[in-house]
C-alpha cells in the first residue's frame, strides 16, 4: 500500500513536470543563413528585450537579406547586418536603449549588438563572439542571444583572409553575404 501510494505521487510529480515544461515557453531562434553555412540562434527576450524586439523587427522585414559580415578579427568577433555588398550602409531605425549588464556576458558563441561611440548608438549591427571577450566588452555591448548550432560556420568566417576593403579595415577579401535572417520557426 505505501509502496503504492509512493509510487503515484512519484508518477503525479514526473506528469507534472512533463506538463509544466511543454506548456513553459520558448525562446525565439533565427537561422542565420550565410554563404559559408547556418549558424543557429537563440535570442534572450527576458534579460535582454528591448533587444530582441529591435532585431527580431528587422528579422520580420527581411532587411538582413543580402548584407553582408563586413568586419571579421579571428579570435575577437565577426559583425555584420549593417552593409550591402558594396559597403553601403543601410538606412536603419532609431537606436535603441542599451542592455548591456543584462547578466548575459560576452562569451563565446554570443550574439550581441554592435554600436557607435554613444552607449545608446546600436541599431541593425550585430556581432557574434568568437572568443571569451568579457568583462572587456561587458556593461558595454548587449548580449541579446547564443549561437545553439553552427558554431563551425563561426569558425570558418573567422579564418577568412581580411584585410582593407572600401576603407573599412578586418574586412574579407572575399564577401560573405548573409543571404537571410529567419525565425526559427518560420517556414
Amino acid at each position: 500500500m505505501l509502496r503504492t501510494l509512493i509510487l503515484s505521487a512519484l508518477l503525479a510529480v514526473l506528469a507534472f513536470g512533463l506538463v509544466a515544461a511543454a506548456a513553459a515557453p520558448t525562446n525565439p531562434a533565427v537561422v542565420i543563413k550565410t554563404t559559408k553555412g547556418d549558424i543557429t540562434v537563440e535570442l534572450d527576450p527576458v534579460k535582454a528585450p528591448v533587444t530582441v524586439q529591435n532585431f527580431l523587427s528587422y528579422v520580420d522585414e527581411k532587411f538582413y537579406d543580402g548584407t553582408i559580415f563586413h568586419r571579421i578579427i579571428k579570435g575577437f568577433m565577426i559583425q555584420g547586418g549593417g552593409l550591402t555588398p558594396d559597403y553601403k550602409e543601410k538606412k536603419e531605425k532609431a537606436p535603441i536603449k542599451n542592455e548591456s549588464g543584462n547578466g548575459l556576458s560576452n562569451l563565446r558563441g554570443t550574439i550581441a549588438m554592435a554600436r557607435g561611440e554613444a552607449l545608446n548608438s546600436a541599431t541593425c549591427q550585430f556581432y557574434i563572439n568568437h572568443a571569451d571577450n568579457m568583462p572587456s566588452l561587458d556593461r558595454k555591448y548587449a548580449v541579446f542571444g547564443r549561437v545553439i548550432a553552427g558554431m563551425d560556420v563561426v569558425d570558418a568566417i573567422a579564418a577568412v583572409p581580411t584585410g582593407v576593403v572600401k576603407g573599412y579595415g578586418d574586412a574579407p577579401l572575399q564577401p560573405i553575404t548573409i543571404q537571410s535572417i529567419r525565425r526559427a520557426d518560420a517556414k
